[in-house]
C-alpha cells in the first residue's frame, strides 16, 4: 500500500487569511515555496488556472528548475492552448525535467469564466471537445508518423510531433462529479480528481470511476486524487480554536470584496460545488474531522472541506481515504507556505508510517 502526497504551487506571498490583491510574481517565495515541498517529501504540485492567473507552463519551468524529486500537475483548459502546442510543450517540460510532468484538464465549471478568455461552449460541449484533446495528446506523443484529425473541435492534417515525454507518455489527470468527468476520467484518464467529501460519498465516486474504467475495457483503473484543506495545531483543542480563527477571516475578506468568490455571487454552476454544499447542510462535521463550515463561508469556490485537529488526527483521516482506494491525497491549507511546512513535519511522516504498519501487518497475516 502507497500513496503520494500532492500541494499547489503559489507565486507570492498572498493567501486567503491575508489576501494582496493583484499580487505580482515573487520569485524568491516561488523558489523557497517549492524548495520547501521537495525537502518536506511532496511528490507533486499542482499549479492551478484561471482567466486571471500565472502562466501555468511559466510557472512550472521554474519549479522544476528549482527541484530535484517533485512533480508538476500542469492545470491546462482546452480552450487556452491548441493541443499540438499543448503537446509540444508538455513534453518539452518533461524531457527538461527527467520525467516530472503531469497534466491536469480542467472543462470548465462556469460559463461567466469560459467566457472571460472567448470560450462560449456549454458543458456538454466542453467535456466533448476535452475528450478530443486528450486523444490528440496521446496521439501526439505515440505517433511515429504524421497523423490527421478530423473532430467535432479540432482538425488538422499531417502533423506530427519530434518531442516526445520522457516515459513515452505524460499522466492525464481530469476531476469532477458530473456523468460526463466520470466517463471520460473513468474510461481515459490516468488520475482522477475528487474534492474532499465524506467517506460514504467517496466510496460512491470511486465505485462509479471504475465502473466507467471497466465499461470502457480497461485492464487498470484511474488513480484517485482526493484534496483536503487540513487545519492543524498540536492538540485537537487548540485546532479547532484554529479553525474557528481561520472561518472568521474567510468570511471576514469575502465581506471586504478579497475573497475567492464574491459575496454576491450566485449558488456555484458545477456539481462538484454543488455537492459540497448539500453535504454542509447536513451538519458542520462529518467522520472524524472532516469540515464543512469553510465550504458555506466560500460559497464552495473549489476544494474547499477542511480537516480539523492534531497531526495525528489528520493522519488517520487521511488513511481512512487512503483505506477507499485514494492514494493521492492533496493537502493545501490557508497559511500557504507555513501549513506545507507542518504537513510536511508532523503530518506526511505520520501518514507513511501507518501505511507501514498496514504493509507489515499484511504480511503477518499471509505468513
Amino acid at each position: 500500500m502507497t500513496a503520494e502526497f500532492i500541494s499547489v504551487t503559489f507565486p507570492n506571498a498572498s493567501n486567503e487569511l491575508h489576501p494582496i490583491p493583484n499580487a505580482p510574481v515573487d520569485p524568491q517565495f516561488l523558489e523557497r515555496y517549492a524548495r520547501a515541498l521537495d525537502d518536506y517529501g511532496f511528490n507533486y504540485t499542482l499549479i492551478p488556472y484561471s482567466s486571471s492567473s500565472f502562466d501555468p507552463f511559466t510557472l512550472g519551468a521554474t519549479i522544476l528548475a528549482h527541484t530535484r524529486n517533485i512533480k508538476i500537475i500542469v492545470a491546462l483548459r482546452p480552450n487556452t492552448v491548441y493541443p499540438t502546442v499543448a503537446a509540444k510543450s508538455l513534453a518539452t517540460l518533461d524531457q527538461l525535467s527527467g520525467g516530472r510532468v503531469v497534466v491536469h484538464f480542467i472543462a470548465g465549471g462556469s460559463d461567466e469564466e469560459q467566457a472571460r478568455e472567448g470560450d462560449f461552449l456549454n458543458k456538454e460541449q466542453r467535456y466533448e471537445r476535452q475528450e478530443e484533446y486528450i486523444r490528440i495528446l496521446r496521439l501526439a506523443w505515440t505517433s511515429t508518423e504524421p497523423f490527421d484529425f478530423d473532430g467535432k473541435y479540432y482538425q488538422f492534417k499531417n502533423f506530427r510531433s519530434a518531442v516526445r515525454p520522457t516515459n513515452g507518455l505524460i499522466p492525464i489527470s481530469l476531476g469532477g462529479s458530473s456523468d460526463a468527468a466520470y466517463r471520460i476520467g473513468g474510461s481515459l484518464c490516468d488520475i482522477f480528481g475528487l474534492w474532499g467529501e465524506p467517506l460514504a460519498e467517496t466510496k460512491q465516486q470511486i465505485d462509479r470511476i471504475y465502473a466507467e474504467a471497466a465499461r470502457a475495457g480497461r485492464t487498470d483503473r484511474p488513480r484517485i486524487w482526493v484534496t483536503f484543506r487540513p487545519i492543524v495545531a498540536e492538540t485537537d483543542e487548540l485546532a479547532w480554536a484554529k479553525a474557528e480563527k481561520v472561518l472568521e477571516a474567510l468570511k471576514s475578506n469575502r465581506e471586504k470584496g478579497l475573497g475567492r468568490t464574491p459575496a454576491s455571487a450566485p449558488p456555484p454552476a458545477n456539481v462538484g460545488s454543488q455537492r459540497l454544499l448539500e453535504i454542509a447542510a447536513r451538519g458542520d462535521v462529518q467522520d472524524r474531522a472532516l469540515w464543512y463550515p469553510t465550504v458555506t463561508a466560500t460559497n464552495a469556490g473549489g476544494a474547499s472541506t477542511a480537516l480539523v485537529g492534531s497531526p495525528r488526527t489528520i493522519a488517520d483521516s487521511i488513511l481512512d481515504y487512503i483505506d477507499l482506494g485514494a492514494d493521492l491525497i492533496s493537502i493545501r491549507g490557508y497559511d500557504n507556505f507555513n501549513d506545507a511546512v507542518d504537513y510536511g513535519r508532523y503530518i506526511l511522516p505520520l501518514v507513511r508510517e501507518g501505511l507501514r504498519e498496514r504493509e507489515e501487518a499484511k504480511k503477518k497475516a499471509a505468513a
